[in-house]
């Protein structure tokens, strides 16, 4: 077994925070030797964890329009490999899904990174951003402070609970994305 086989099985068996989750533990990532990219994502939700596929739903599909990517090379982790911040499906709070579980990301997330060595990282969604670009402020404050040429891009969590901020700021649709979208062209086709 080769250390990407191990890792992936350590994490599989991970029961870190078992006693909070409202299921058995279930770590949904997909994590592959020197990505292309490496999405960081919030946690999964509900679909995800039921079919054990990252970004397995609605937002997943908008994820992939966002970053120009078919699903055949979006699941395929020599191009794109998948971590959230919270593993496992973290349950509901205040009739949504509640936010990432906290202890994944100081056990795992420098492990993985070191271990894969991604070309690029897609900060996806607030949490990610806090933990992993802390110096910017707000989301919106990362996303305009990250260029597409950057070794960071930072999007949005692409829920339908987005489309007031995506309304307030058509910058991000309509030259952000695009930008974003021949970046990745250039990094996979390399």
């Amino acid at each position: 077994m080769d250390k990407i086989d191990v890792l992936n099985e350590d994490i599989k068996r991970c029961t870190l925070c078992e006693s909070t989750l409202p299921n058995p533990p279930q770590p949904i990532i997909n994590i592959g030797i020197a990505p292309s990219l490496l999405i960081i994502g919030q946690a999964p939700g509900r679909e995800a964890h039921q079919h054990n596929k990252p970004f397995y739903d609605k937002s997943g599909d908008r994820l992939r329009k966002w970053l120009g990517l078919e699903e055949s090379v979006f699941y395929n982790p020599k191009y794109v490999s998948i971590m959230p911040m919270g593993f496992c499906f973290p349950g509901y709070k205040n009739n949504a899904d509640a936010p990432p579980r906290k202890e994944c990301a100081p056990k795992w997330h420098s492990l993985i990174i070191d271990t894969i060595k991604p070309n690029m990282r897609i900060i996806v969604g607030r949490y990610a951003q806090q933990y992993h670009l802390p110096q910017f402020n707000t989301l919106t404050d990362a996303i305009k402070g990250c260029s597409p040429t950057d070794k960071h891009i930072v999007l949005p969590h692409p829920s339908g609970r987005n489309n007031r901020w995506m309304a307030k700021h058509p910058w991000f649709e309509a030259n952000y994305l695009p930008e974003i979208q021949n970046r990745i062209k250039d990094i996979i086709l390399r």
